[in-house]
């Protein structure tokens, strides 16, 4: 996630897996699941960015066969 202009005090990313991945470890967001949509939201130490910092989160998963790339979205409030 990057701060664009203005600083943020929050930030979401959510994508859907397409091909029945699941997540089984994250880190640096909490990361919460319904069905194929994935939500990941900032941590308590990584949520507020001045304009044009940046941060990471991951995690570790697991994939049936394909994998395509899913599209992500994301929000900073």
């Amino acid at each position: 996630m990057t701060a664009g202009g203005s600083p943020i005090s929050s930030w979401t990313v959510r994508w859907q897996f397409g091909d029945g991945q699941t997540i089984t470890q994250s880190w640096s967001a909490t990361i919460s699941t319904s069905g194929s949509q994935v939500t990941a939201t900032n941590v308590s130490y990584n949520g507020a960015l001045g304009a044009g910092a940046s941060t990471q989160f991951g995690f570790l998963g697991n994939a049936n066969g394909a994998n395509s790339v899913p599209t992500l979205t994301c929000v900073a409030s």
